[in-house]
């Protein structure tokens, strides 16, 4: 069981750095495509917070059910 908790973490922790990663290198922009990064940034934090919740919900159920 201890295993299934340490792969859980790791799921997270990268699904955090890329989250990041994404973040700091929507802020290395051209100003010519400023406009369409920045709806392009909203788009992907959006898919990673529920991609995050959505994998918390499933480790949740998993382990209590």
């Amino acid at each position: 069981m201890d295993l299934w908790w340490f792969a859980y973490a790791l799921i997270v922790i990268i699904s955090i750095i890329g989250l990041v990663g994404t973040i700091w290198i929507s802020t290395i922009q051209d100003k010519k495509y400023g406009s369409s990064t920045k709806q392009n940034l909203i788009r992907l934090t959006l898919i990673y917070a529920v991609l995050i919740i959505v994998s918390l919900i499933t480790l949740a159920i998993y382990m209590f059910v």
